[in-house]
């Protein structure tokens, strides 16, 4: 780390090396999996082999009796002993105003597993090694039930129920807007475009699967569950509600995180069952899942299938907008599931263009699958992804030119603050701005002499554009951050938002840096434990935004409170204190006392502050991202050569941070475009891409040259004090449609408009070359 001392230097605003990347990269990181307590045991899950089963008896005698085997817990003992169902989708209702309908989901499957991979079994050893031969001994009988695994069979009728509340395996649906409002310009619109529109299942694919290790104190008769979560104090709060425990007494830790991407929100099955297992051992549990278990059993995202249609008048302008969605939420559905679609993907759908007439009728469907949650955006990229498709169809079949039509139908500045038709609020925003700087950025005008010279080499170029905005805060707006200047010449920042790779404690450093003054060194970020205080986490974009605001409040209100103790130690007023890098001086007079001195001389050794900080709604990000990629006719192969991108994310605070953060995101949304794909069997219902053998992850070498991705910070937020929007979901969002847009015009420039509307995700070689190839 640099010695440099110079309190500006890592300042907001600078490209400060990540603080978190010195021990990562030597391999001195700590995650779930390097911590081993003494007397420490293993847990293996014996898993549902079936989609859909009653469960009969379950013959553990074998397992038990096997050599290091501690216990082994089926669903039917945790049922008994009083362990809790997870709660459903509270607050979500079915069509006929009845409670949204979901079986009970179980930390162990009783009576009934529902998908493959659920847990039934929980199988506790010595070793590993114990815990796995046990597993394989527990003899279960399966009942074999009728199955359905995608939208189509699952809402067809006949078909066999997840649940005898969910008829027609209907858990909950919403309708927004007016369906007569909406039928009526569509009556006197002079274009109708209109597109069926699937978003395909995904897996998160964190480099650290799920891990989980709990340990039961005797001694003070509490729990410690150290994890790999973005959601401590979630966890501590579910872990609790599910086994009938006092909040205090379970804490939550989290180290080193892996990689969330939204698929570590929130309690998992699983880690109950782990903290239940050490509660009742008496000893250390540890569960790291593996690879196949993260395929079937974590929670996957996306998997939506909408008819779009889009009214628009003579002149380009849009008259309406009707989306009818069916979201496969899997075998359970779980408020983070049913909410991403029915709720928070419509809040964004008309994007960043003036439409105030809507028909959205949005059904969240039962299938026996694993369940599906946050995955990086949520919600957000579908509703994104539709808009932008239906934005370049309607450029097409009008005639009119796909940046035209956008700028008829953008939200004007002057119309901020600009309360959308799902009565969301933009407070700022200027997108016509941001799209002059995108097409000027990746040379738009210059793309006809590029697309020749790829014709040259028997390749058909295409350009897609993105342009939107998306929600980031998770509507939970108060951060508390605790501050502590010590003795020692430290100041300790506790913050409640969660690290998982994106460099927040960097970030937060730099906030406090320009707060105290002081050399980046001395300040030391604590994240990740629910002793030390309680938070929403890190979901949704929101760690900076509302983290940020409130380690800047926290911050001065820590040095306010030391001028006082200042004052006293110069007997001086208060005001002719001056604070500055560090060090208190009285105006006019030699007076002069360290913070860090002054800290030594209080009773505690420490000057601390407690704060709590509200940002006033959320952040609406936006941004223009352009992409350029070339097909080769013969295979079908997608190369992209070239992505740039203008966002507007408001404040800046760290820029490498946020340039990485776009970059990932965009290969994220590259990966979903072009490769990734969560299949299950339709006959069998059994997964069909369950390793890394069978699923198409992005590589490294995905894009045929560097990103560019550039900031407007010309409008900042309006509803935080530091002027900052989320950023971590953004590449994301952008991504997937500019890279399907460029391939719907790579065909279109070639002859095949009138198969772009077909094009579906995946864009694998052998889906697009059959759809060019088709007679």
């Amino acid at each position: 780390m640099s010695t440099e001392t110079t309190p500006t230097r890592f300042g907001s605003g600078q490209a400060v090396r990540r603080l978190e990347d010195d021990a990562l990269l030597a391999g001195a990181g700590r995650y779930t999996d390097d911590v081993s307590l003494p007397g420490q045991s293993h847990l293996v899950f014996v898993r549902s082999p079936y989609p859909h089963a009653r469960i009969g008896a379950i013959d553990t005698a074998a397992a038990s009796a096997m050599p290091g085997v501690l216990r082994v817990f089926t669903g039917a003992e945790l049922a008994e002993a009083g362990v809790q169902p997870m709660p459903g989708a509270a607050g979500f209702k079915r069509a006929d105003g009845s409670p949204c309908a979901t079986p009970p989901r179980r930390v162990l499957a009783h009576e009934r597993a529902r998908f493959v991979g659920e847990p039934v079994v929980a199988v506790v050893a010595e070793t590993i090694e114990q815990a796995r031969d046990a597993a394989e001994a527990v003899r279960i009988d399966y009942d074999d039930l009728p199955m359905v695994v995608d939208l189509a069979g699952a809402t067809a009728d006949g078909a066999p129920l997840l649940c005898d509340e969910a008829t027609g395996n209907i858990a909950a649906e919403m309708r927004h807007g007016s369906a007569e409002a909406t039928a009526a310009a569509f009556a006197t619109a002079k274009h109708v475009v209109a597109l069926d529109i699937v978003n395909q299942r995904l897996v998160a694919l964190t480099i650290e699967p799920r891990s989980v290790l709990a340990d039961y104190d005797r001694a003070t008769d509490r729990i410690t569950v150290r994890m790999s979560t973005q959601m401590p104090s979630g966890v501590r709060d579910s872990v609790c509600a599910a086994i009938g425990l006092a909040k205090d007494k379970v804490r939550v830790v989290v180290g080193d995180v892996g990689g969330g991407f939204g698929m570590k929100t929130g309690a998992y099955p699983e880690d109950i069952a782990v903290a239940y297992a050490a509660l009742h051992v008496k000893r250390p549990v540890k569960w790291v899942a593996d690879r196949s278990e993260e395929f079937v059993s974590s929670a996957h995202g996306r998997d939506i299938e909408a008819k779009a249609e889009l009214a628009l008048a003579a002149n380009g302008k849009i008259l309406g907008l009707r989306i009818h969605t069916l979201a496969n939420v899997g075998a359970y559905a779980t408020g983070t599931g049913v909410a991403i679609q029915l709720l928070i993907g419509p809040w964004v759908q008309t994007s960043v263009y003036d439409i105030q007439t809507i028909d959205f009728h949005f059904k969240a469907v039962l299938t026996n699958t694993a369940p599906t949650g946050a995955y990086r955006g949520a919600g957000r990229p579908e509703a994104i992804y539709t808009m932008e498709r239906l934005m370049d169809e309607a450029a097409r079949q009008t005639g009119i030119d796909r940046i035209e039509i956008r700028r008829r139908n953008f939200i004007r500045p002057e119309q901020m603050p600009y309360t959308n038709p799902m009565s969301q609020t933009y407070d700022t925003g200027q997108f016509e701005k941001v799209m002059d700087q995108g097409l000027a950025l990746a040379d738009w005008d210059g793309f006809e002499s590029r697309a020749a010279a790829s014709a040259k080499q028997g390749k058909h170029r295409g350009l897609g554009i993105a342009t939107f905005l998306e929600w980031t805060g998770g509507n939970v707006f108060e951060e508390r951050v605790t501050v502590s200047v010590l003795a020692d010449g430290v100041i300790e920042v506790f913050s409640a938002v969660n690290a998982m790779g994106q460099g927040i404690a960097t970030s937060l450093a730099q906030l406090a840096v320009d707060a105290f003054g002081v050399p980046i060194e001395k300040v030391r970020i604590v994240l990740g434990d629910t002793d030390r205080g309680d938070g929403f986490g890190s979901a949704g974009s929101r760690s900076l935004f509302t983290g940020g605001p409130a380690v800047r409040v926290g911050s001065e209100k820590t040095i306010d409170k030391a001028r006082q103790l200042a004052a006293k130690e110069f007997e001086a007023a208060a005001d002719d204190v001056t604070y500055a890098n560090g060090v208190f001086t009285v105006a006019g007079t030699d007076l002069k006392l360290d913070i860090f001195a002054l800290a030594a001389k209080q009773p505690e050794h420490e000057i601390f502050v407690e704060s709590t900080t509200t940002a006033a709604g959320p952040s609406w990000p936006n941004g223009c991202h352009i992409c350029e990629i070339e097909i080769d006719p013969p295979t079908g192969e997608v190369a992209v050569v070239a992505y740039s991108s203008v966002n507007d994310v408001g404040r800046v605070v760290n820029p490498m941070i946020v340039r990485g953060q776009l970059e990932g995101g965009a290969v994220q949304g590259i990966g979903q475009a072009l490769y990734e794909r969560v299949v299950y069997d339709v006959e069998t219902g059994q997964p069909v891409t369950g390793s890394l053998m069978d699923y198409a992850a992005p590589r490294a070498d995905i894009i045929g040259a560097m990103f560019t991705m550039e900031m407007d910070e010309s409008t900042p937020c309006k509803n935080n004090l530091l002027g900052v929007k989320g950023v971590g979901e953004l590449g994301t969002i952008g991504a997937t449609p500019a890279i399907v847009n460029a391939v719907a015009d790579a065909l279109a420039r070639n002859g095949l408009a009138a198969r772009a509307p077909r094009l579906d995700m995946p864009l694998s070689a052998d889906r697009l070359w059959a759809l060019m190839n088709e007679a």
